[in-house]
């Protein structure tokens, strides 16, 4: 966990999407990256799994101001946000699905 994230909070407007009602899969990617489609397609079905919790991908690249806020330094990066949107996970690379779940339990 990075200390520089956790106990962040993101709100829609920073976002520029809506938050779950439960929780938030926030993923940064960039375009030519594998590891972030396969990222996708894990968060989507998790989210898609689980009530109140919704994905948000942001392209790295586009929103450059916000990624150096955040500290993001590589693609996929997913934070885990809970109902209020504060930053509770925070993982660099592709994550298992198991490994997403768990991360939900601490923000749900």
């Amino acid at each position: 966990m990075d200390r520089r994230t956790r106990g962040q909070r993101l709100d829609a407007e920073r976002l520029g999407a809506r938050l779950g009602e439960r929780a938030t899969l926030v993923q940064f990617s960039s375009a030519f990256c594998q590891p972030c489609r396969a990222t996708r397609r894990t968060l989507s079905d998790v989210a898609g799994m689980v009530d109140g919790v919704a994905h948000i991908e942001i392209d790295a690249e586009a929103r450059l101001a916000l990624v150096r806020e955040l500290g993001i330094t590589r693609t996929p990066t997913v934070l885990v946000l809970d109902a209020e949107g504060e930053v509770v996970r925070r993982a660099s690379g592709q994550p298992r699905t198991a490994d997403v779940v768990a991360a939900l339990g601490q923000a749900i």
